[in-house]
């Protein structure tokens, strides 16, 4: 199962990055690779909330539906694909540090990320997938204001 996992710091209290990723229209604003996404239903964010969009990964388009699968503000907030050609686990995880927040991303592809493309490409697709995830967390911080750091 590939793994890709970053973290760094954003110099925002955990209560401000919690409620940035938990707005689903701003996924768009700081993932690259969504095209667009919106929560489905107009209730507040909960577990059991769903969200749908579209990624477009190494050229190719994938639309997806995932599920809140831990709400726990403004610690953790994890998201489950439950339809879409990837299955796919997102946890963010959110410490208090001297000045900020860490943020922990950490997405779990069970089908393989390059299973899409062909097993052969799950090296490559992985490679490729953390160093935009990298990137847009840098965008993320940069987004809320504050300084990153590694």
């Amino acid at each position: 199962m590939p793994v890709i996992e970053e973290s760094l710091v954003i110099r925002q209290p955990p209560e401000v990055v919690f409620d940035y990723l938990s707005t689903v229209d701003n996924l768009a604003v700081w993932d690259s690779s969504v095209v667009e996404a919106e929560q489905i239903g107009t209730e507040p964010m909960t577990v059991g909330t769903r969200c749908r969009g579209t990624n477009k990964i190494l050229g190719r388009r994938f639309d997806w539906t995932t599920e809140v699968s831990v709400f726990d503000p403004p610690r953790r907030l994890d998201f489950r694909s439950i339809e879409g050609k990837l299955t796919v686990v997102v946890t963010n995880l959110l410490e208090p540090v001297d000045g900020g927040t860490r943020l922990t991303y950490r997405a779990d592809a069970e089908s393989g990320l390059g299973g899409i493309f062909g097993r052969l490409g799950d090296p490559i697709v992985q490679r490729a997938q953390a160093r935009t995830v990298r990137a847009n967390l840098e965008t993320l911080a940069e987004l809320l204001g504050a300084e990153s750091s590694g």
